[in-house]
């Protein structure tokens, strides 16, 4: 059972508005080549009209080469756009563009899809398995490139899966630090692709060595001291609980399970807003921009899972919607004076799910690419809650889990 809010029709169209709304702003081909797109890093720079840095800034941003360069937060977007495409699948629009941001993500970062950082390697993993299920739904193209994609990225996760530490997966090709941003989407890759031993080992040891059982939530990461010992980094961030969250799901069992609820009501006590009842907190702009948006991805699989105590479906469904219903109640409209102002009917979200746009981002203020797929991110997380069919995971094939129990 959910909140009455989470049954509302109306969560389709918002979810549609957002999606409609970050494409048209920060979307782009890069360097104006047919059968790519990237999305800007950010749609208004702030620059006076008429400047050369204006000049400059805006060749860029039409052109995708603003710097620097956020591989994750593309990542992220083919995400968002597969869950617009499984949110109306008779339309293959979403599909396509999701595929030609590959291609663009491709030649933007030299032709390759390997990165210095495991942790946005997975999130790309994980967004072409569910671009693949995508693909074979509506008969797109492109299913080949995507399991050559998956297939490269393997052998990263595979290398930085070392029993350095006790296990876990490196965060970077420094190799100095393991943590729950690299372990536990890398985790839930294996658990999606049919590597059952592997994901619960990854797991095994995040349980072991970042779960806090007095806040009952995951810490951010180990590194060895000058001592040799482990270290660890006691930091608790909203996005480091959803890809758990989505691991402990796709393996199942009774255990795994019971953590879920744990996290789950963990989540629902200490990491909403004070005062705003089941509003998530929020990391501010930048990377912090995307980070409740990847809980509520997850959460939303959580909510929908028939294996879960039915108050723990209640709590991550009432956070999910809570919070998209003040990314919703707080968005401004754009102005015709502004940039972009040519796309009626558009939005801004605000940073914080909890202050409205209008002061978070202002008129004339830079508005980042990575809040506004927070924002539709959590409005797709509520549009799946209220349809019953999450769209955090592959589902390739057809939302039945290797357990035997079914999403529906």
């Amino acid at each position: 059972m959910t909140s009455s809010s989470a049954t509302d029709p109306a969560w389709q169209g918002r979810a549609d508005h957002a999606a409609h709304s970050v494409t048209a702003l920060f979307g782009r081909k890069l360097l104006f080549l047919p059968g790519t797109h990237l999305a800007a890093v950010t749609w208004h720079l702030g620059q006076p009209a008429g400047t050369w840095q204006a000049a400059l800034q805006r060749l860029g941003s039409l052109a995708g080469l603003q710097f620097p360069w956020h591989y994750w937060w593309q990542a992220h977007y083919v995400d968002c756009l597969v869950d617009a495409g499984r949110r109306a699948p008779a339309s293959p629009l979403a599909g396509s563009l999701a595929s030609r941001l590959l291609t663009g993500m491709w030649l933007r970062n030299a032709f390759t899809f390997v990165n210095n950082y495991y942790d946005d390697m997975a999130w790309l993993a994980l967004a072409t398995l569910r671009l693949d299920a995508l693909t074979g739904e509506t008969g797109g193209s492109g299913r080949r490139r995507n399991a050559a994609v998956r297939e490269r990225l393997k052998l990263e996760f595979d290398a930085a899966s070392t029993d350095h530490m006790g296990g876990g997966v490196f965060w970077s090709k420094k190799r100095d630090f393991k943590n729950t941003p690299a372990t536990a989407p890398v985790a839930l890759f294996y658990a999606r692709t049919g590597q059952q031993a592997k994901a619960q080992a990854l797991v095994d040891w995040l349980d072991r060595t970042l779960f806090d059982p007095a806040q009952g939530l995951y810490l951010d990461g180990a590194r060895l001291n000058a001592a040799g010992d482990v270290q660890v980094d006691r930091a608790v961030y909203t996005y480091n609980q959803g890809p758990v969250l989505g691991a402990l799901l796709e393996l199942g069992g009774e255990a795994n399970l019971a953590r879920v609820a744990e996290v789950v009501e963990a989540v629902n006590r200490q990491l909403t807003v004070p005062g705003g009842g089941t509003v998530l907190r929020c990391d501010g702009t930048g990377d912090g921009g995307l980070f409740t948006g990847i809980l509520c991805r997850y959460l939303a699989l959580a909510a929908t899972d028939i294996r879960l105590p039915e108050r723990t479906r209640a709590t991550a469904a009432r956070l999910v919607t809570g919070t998209a219903e003040a990314f919703w109640s707080g968005k401004r409209s754009l102005g015709a004076a502004e940039p972009g102002g040519n796309h009626p009917g558009g939005s801004i979200f605000s940073v914080h799910a909890a202050r409205p746009a209008e002061e978070t981002y202002p008129r004339g203020a830079a508005v980042e690419l990575s809040t506004q797929l927070q924002a539709w991110m959590v409005l797709e997380a509520a549009a799946a809650i209220s349809s019953g069919n999450p769209r955090g995971r592959s589902l390739a094939d057809g939302g039945e889990r290797r357990d035997g129990s079914t999403l529906e």
